[in-house]
């Protein structure tokens, strides 16, 4: 600080426990150093919250604390509150492309599979049962959701002796709030019989009978000879929902590999209404998310609370809206003083896409520019159809590289964020990438190259791990911290 103080030390809480582990209250980080360097305590746990053990005592007096979470299927927010003073104020944000890495471990293995004929279709020899310790089948992104959630819960119960919790869990109406983006009247009776599909067979009809089997991007019609196909409009941000609000039928001419890119006609354009999918994930897993929280921590009161009741609160205590101000107008306690919020993000521990393409690189003929295989095309979208774009096939050049399947087999000691010294120099590694090359004896060798965050002195974003000399090695945790301003 200018005038030479100690800047002042951001306030965050340190679970306490007794020598025989029973939760105590939460201490200041200034004190649990005070105790771990005297030697009256030791360190009982790092995550998810860091713990320290007391060594001289067994039994202690306690306070009503009140666990208060905002639940969701992004963003969760967390407030934990005795009646003078807030413990703990953050915010969860949960993995958002978890299906699509589902999606990508499925394509992949079925294009495994289909490489060799005698394989045996295995994909319907099972039942699915309800997954370990539940007594109802979920989609495993829904019940990845619900699972974090819970586990942040019953742990924060072991270390903090939480008395009571309260839970905001919604019901959501999806067709009413689909008639109110629309700007149509509420259904009432037998309109929650007749959704948008009434009538048709299939979701296909369904979206060309709305359409009214005309191309929406050119105007042309099955009458003029266009053959429509199925467009999902949000594909370029990753919504591929099969709702009906983010489909629109498009022909084989504007339907092209070429309008998907940027510079096309397809690229950009919005849906009809914002999904509700995460209102579908309140309603879908509440009350099963409701009895596996009782179940985590028996002795605890949980309570359920509803949005509009949060909100009326909040506005009472005069609060911008925010995930963790939201927990905080919750149950009870509203002490004055507030604790420093700080943010979390859900990271995959590991890839499941263990199997990569990478497609071949060829001379554009026309520039002498490196282009990809996909960018060099026929034009064409399958075999039974006619050539719907040009055939680019004729600018290929010299071949650069060739098209290969990479499977990874093994995991690398480098995680992402360890630090190793490279010229002189620490850098921070963001992934490794493993290769075999042919030398001229006949011999393969294993060669990995480590990727760094940001380039190094010398320009390099990358070198062979033989350059390279490990300094710290971390653990991926599952959660990473970050600051809103710099995400």
């Amino acid at each position: 600080m200018p005038d030479g103080r100690r800047k002042p030390e951001r306030k965050h809480m340190v679970a306490v426990v007794t020598s025989t582990g029973k939760p105590l209250m939460p201490t200041s980080a200034y004190r649990a150093r005070k105790l771990l360097k005297k030697g009256r305590a030791v360190i009982f746990k790092y995550r998810p919250y860091f713990t320290i053990q007391l060594v001289d005592r067994a039994d202690g007096e306690v306070q009503e604390v009140e666990y208060k979470s905002d639940t969701g299927s992004v963003h969760v927010g967390i407030s934990v509150c005795t009646e003078k003073k807030e413990l703990l104020s953050e915010q969860r944000d949960l993995l958002e492309n978890e299906p699509e890495d589902h999606n990508d471990r499925k394509k992949n293995r079925r294009t495994r599979r289909n490489r060799k004929r005698y394989r045996k279709p295995r994909f319907d020899n099972r039942k699915k049962k309800p997954q370990e310790g539940h007594e109802k089948w979920l989609p495993p992104t829904l019940l990845h959701k619900m699972e974090v959630q819970v586990r942040l819960f019953r742990e924060f119960c072991r270390v903090v002796p939480v008395t009571s919790a309260c839970f905001e869990m919604g019901k959501f109406d999806t067709q009413a709030l689909k008639a109110v983006s629309k700007g149509e009247p509420v259904p009432e009776g037998e309109g929650y019989q007749k959704g948008e599909r009434y009538g048709t067979d299939t979701l296909r009809a369904a979206v060309f009978l709305r359409d009214g089997h005309t191309c929406r991007f050119c105007g042309r019609s099955v009458k003029d000879g266009a053959i429509l196909h199925v467009h999902h409009v949000g594909y370029w941000k990753g919504d591929r929902t099969n709702r009906p609000a983010n489909l629109a039928s498009a022909c084989e001419q504007c339907h092209t590999p070429a309008n998907h890119g940027k510079n096309g006609i397809l690229y950009g354009k919005e849906p009809e209404f914002k999904t509700l999918k995460d209102a579908s994930y309140m309603t879908s897993v509440r009350w099963i998310m409701l009895d596996e929280i009782k179940k985590a921590a028996p002795g605890v009161q949980v309570s359920v609370t509803y949005g509009v009741t949060t909100k009326r609160k909040r506005q009472e205590l005069h609060l911008p809206k925010s995930h963790v101000n939201d927990a905080f107008s919750m149950a009870s306690f509203h002490p004055k003083k507030r604790s420093d919020t700080e943010y979390w993000k859900k990271i995959p521990r590991h890839d499941r896409v263990l199997q990569k393409f990478y497609d071949a690189v060829y001379l554009d003929t026309r520039d002498g520019s490196e282009k990809k295989g996909s960018e060099l095309s026929n034009g064409r979208i399958s075999r039974n159809h006619k050539k719907d774009s040009e055939n680019l096939h004729q600018y290929r050049g010299h071949k650069v590289s060739k098209g290969h399947n990479s499977i990874r087999r093994g995991a690398s000691s480098l995680k992402p964020g360890s630090i190793v010294m490279y010229k002189g120099e620490k850098m921070t590694v963001h992934g490794t990438h493993t290769r075999y090359v042919k030398g001229k004896d006949g011999k393969t060798a294993k060669k990995v190259n480590v990727q760094f965050t940001c380039p190094a002195s010398d320009g390099k974003k990358s070198a062979s791990l033989e350059k390279c000399t490990p300094v710290s090695r971390v653990y991926n945790t599952g959660w990473k911290r970050y600051w809103p301003d710099k995400k």
